[in-house]
C-alpha cells in the first residue's frame, strides 16, 4: 500500500485497550506521547489528520471507582461525563509540545443520518483542518442511546472518513489484521495483508471477540471498511501497541489492508448523483459557467428556486436554457434560498436575520 504520508487526509482511530491500562484504568501516557510524535511527523509531511478516539468512558470508569464489567447505560453516559473532560486534556497536552492544537468533536449516529446534521458536522470539520487544527473526533456517549449509537468507534471513524473525504482510515487495534480465523482459537489461521473485496467468504470468517474495553469484533471492522471503501477511502486494520503506532505502520508492520477502487470525491460525486432531487434551483448564465469552472453556487447566480426542500436535501441545478446540469446539497432550506436568490453573499444577514454560509451549494456538494 501507499506509505501514509503521501495521503492528503487520514482519519487514525484509537481503541480504548490501547489508551487505557485494562488493569489500573490509568492514561498510558508514554503511549499517547509517542502517538502525538506520529501526528506532528504526518503534519510536518503535509497530511490532515483527524482522530477518531475511543477512552473516555474507561477513563471515567476509574475516577467513579465503577465496576470493570459491563456498565447500565446510565453508568456509561456518566462514566463518559467524567472521562471526555480528561480525555480531551490528555490529547491537549500531548500535542501541544508539537505545536498542535486540538479540537473536540462529540458525535452520534444522528448527525450522519441527518442531512442537516451531516452537512453542519462536515462544515465544521473542514474549518478545523483548514484552520490547521487536529479535530478529536468520540461518540457522544454521555447522550447516546442504545437505538442512536454507532456501537463502537470504528463504525464511527469510517463515517468520519467519508463524511470529510479521507483517503485513506487506519484503525489501531489490539489485533495485527485481518484473519481467516480467529487466531486465539485456530493456529492454522492466516493474516490477509491485502483485500479488494469483502466477499461473502470474507465476512464469514470475521468474529467478534474484543479485548474487554473495547467493543469493537471483527465484523464490525468489516463494517467499517465496507463505508470507507464504498466512499474511496482505503482502510488498514493493525496492531497498535508500538509506542510510534503509525510509524510502524509506514515501515512495514503487519496490517490488513481493504482498497478502495474510487478516489473520494469521485465516490462522493456517485453517491449525489443517485439521489432523487427535491427541488430545483435554476442559474442564470453567468452561474453556470462558474459552475463549469469549479467554482461554487453563490446566492447571486440563482435566477429561480421551486419545490419544498430542505437544508442538506438534494435538488437539481437547472442551466438558463432549461437543461439539467446536475444535483447538489443545498446548504440552506427552499424558503431560505427563495429568500437570498439574486443577492450577494454580504447581504445573506440582513436578509436571514442571521449570518450563513457563503454559497448556496458547495462544489464538492454537486455531482455536475
Amino acid at each position: 500500500m501507499a506509505s501514509l504520508t503521501s495521503a492528503k487526509r487520514l482519519v487514525v482511530k484509537i481503541g480504548s485497550a490501547l489508551l487505557v491500562d485494562r488493569t489500573t484504568g490509568a492514561l498510558r501516557q508514554d503511549w499517547l506521547n509517542g502517538l502525538a510524535q506520529d501526528v506532528h511527523w504526518l503534519k510536518s509531511h503535509g497530511v490532515q489528520v483527524v482522530l477518531v478516539s475511543s477512552g473516555s468512558i474507561a477513563l471515567g470508569r476509574g475516577a467513579l471507582g465503577l465496576p470493570a464489567h459491563d456498565l447500565a447505560l446510565e453508568q456509561s453516559q456518566a462514566a463518559a461525563a467524567v472521562g471526555q473532560i480528561r480525555l480531551a486534556r490528555a490529547y491537549e497536552e500531548a500535542m501541544a509540545p508539537h505545536g498542535i492544537t486540538t479540537a473536540q468533536v462529540l458525535m452520534t449516529l444522528e448527525d450522519s443520518r441527518d442531512r442537516r446534521r451531516y452537512l453542519n458536522s462536515r462544515a465544521t470539520l473542514e474549518q478545523l483542518i483548514a484552520l490547521g487544527a487536529l479535530p478529536i473526533v468520540n461518540e457522544n456517549d454521555t447522550v447516546a442511546t442504545d437505538e442512536i449509537r454507532f456501537g463502537d468507534n470504528d463504525r464511527l471513524a469510517a463515517q468520519i472518513a467519508a463524511t470529510i473525504g479521507a483517503d485513506q482510515l487506519v484503525l489501531l487495534s489490539d489485533v495485527d489484521g485481518f484473519y481467516s480465523a480467529n487466531p486465539g482459537d485456530d493456529p492454522t489461521a492466516t493474516r490477509y495483508d491485502v483485500i479488494h473485496t469483502i466477499t461473502p467468504e470474507i465476512e464469514a470468517q470475521a468474529g467478534d471477540a474484543g479485548s474487554g474495553l473495547s467493543k469493537g469484533g471483527m465484523k464490525t471492522k468489516l463494517m467499517a471498511a465496507k463505508t470507507a471503501t464504498a466512499a474511496g477511502c482505503a482502510m488498514a486494520i493493525c496492531q497498535g501497541g508500538d509506542m510510534r503506532p503509525l510509524q510502524a505502520l509506514d515501515t512495514g508492520a503487519n496490517a490488513t489492508w481493504f482498497t478502495a477502487t474510487l478516489d473520494p470525491q469521485a465516490a462522493r460525486t456517485r453517491w449525489i448523483a443517485a439521489m432523487k432531487p427535491m427541488g430545483t434551483i435554476t442559474l442564470d448564465a453567468g452561474a453556470a459557467r462558474a459552475l463549469s469552472k469549479g467554482n461554487s453556487l453563490l446566492p447571486a447566480g440563482v435566477h429561480a428556486v421551486s419545490g419544498a426542500f430542505g437544508r442538506g436535501d438534494p435538488v437539481a441545478i437547472m442551466g438558463p436554457d432549461g437543461n439539467q446540469l446536475g444535483l447538489g446539497l443545498s446548504r440552506y432550506t427552499a424558503a431560505e434560498a427563495q429568500t437570498i436568490k439574486g443577492h450577494h453573499s454580504a447581504e445573506i444577514e440582513a436578509l436571514l436575520g442571521y449570518p450563513g454560509r457563503a454559497a448556496l451549494i458547495q462544489r464538492d456538494d454537486m455531482a455536475l
